[in-house]
């Protein structure tokens, strides 16, 4: 781990609603917190110190037809095919706003976890990402990450595992 970060229990806001997630989905996970951002894949892999294809970034679009929020949780490291993500939802697929995401899943950008959205959310998981013994997911805050395994985090979202790559 890089120095300087710290693992702790939050006792309110979002960082808070993630570990009371991942308590009632049966996880005890704690959640790191750093002093920098880790806002972007590579600011998070280096305060972790793990490589950037092990982050699991949020992505957040809007489903055109349903207005549905849809949570794409891809490897650090890639880039994805929205065509890929329509296919799969059976719906075209817009990018979201800061508005809509912190709206829809109670999070603002650069810290939406996989859990404790405040309303539905639809989830796909990069297939990428199950090739990873641990990977570290956003925690409610653009400087809090929690590590999970790729099966884990596929129980615990509901998420649909599909290749997301251009």
């Amino acid at each position: 781990m890089a120095e300087g970060n710290t693992t702790h229990r939050s006792t309110s806001g979002s960082i808070a609603r993630v570990e009371q997630a991942l308590r009632n989905l049966g996880l005890d996970r704690p959640i790191k917190h750093f002093g920098a951002s880790t806002r972007t894949s590579a600011d998070a892999a280096a305060a972790i110190g793990c490589d950037v294809a092990q982050i699991a970034k949020s992505l957040i679009f809007r489903a055109q037809t349903s207005n549905q929020p849809v949570l794409v949780i891809a490897s650090g490291s890639n880039r994805v095919d929205e065509n890929k993500i329509e296919t799969a939802l059976h719906d075209r697929i817009a990018k979201a706003d800061a508005a809509f995401v912190r709206d829809q899943t109670g999070f603002a950008i650069g810290g939406v976890a996989p859990v404790g959205h405040t309303g539905p959310v639809k989830i796909f998981i990069d297939r990428d990402l199950q090739q990873y013994d641990v990977i570290w997911a956003a925690a409610g805050s653009p400087n809090a990450v929690f590590g999970v395994s790729p099966s884990e985090l596929e129980r615990i979202t509901g998420g649909q595992v599909i290749d997301i790559k251009p």
